[in-house]
């Protein structure tokens, strides 16, 4: 389970390595946007635990911290997907309101109008 975490982890990195380096502005924020998923997974990944228990611990009897799954990196990440969302959103509207101007989104091409 945990080769397949890492290969999807450096999967998602390299396609969105690949996107960032096109250019369309479209793909730049997609690929901006896989990055911070990636990201997310690497950081959901740190705190996982194999056959780990679920972060609520028994009113009674004694508690063995190990067993259980770290509930830090998933409060992180809910922090970070909304975040991740809010950006791109972000993101979204500049590449449309840049694309409405210029009529163009290549990203050389608006270099050169640009100046």
């Amino acid at each position: 389970m945990t080769w397949l975490i890492c290969f999807t982890i450096g999967a998602t990195v390299a396609a969105a390595a690949y996107l960032i380096m096109q250019r369309r502005l479209i793909q730049l924020v997609l690929g901006l946007s896989l990055l911070s998923h990636a990201t997310n997974l690497m950081l959901i990944a740190s705190g996982w635990v194999g056959d780990g228990k679920v972060p609520i611990v028994p009113e009674n009897g004694p508690v063995d911290p190990a067993g259980y799954v770290d509930p830090l990196p998933q409060a992180m990440i809910l922090t970070a997907i909304v975040i991740s969302f809010a950006v791109t959103a972000f993101l979204l509207v500049l590449a449309m309101n840049i694309y409405q101007r210029f009529k163009t989104d290549d990203i050389d091409r608006l270099r050169r109008l640009m100046g």
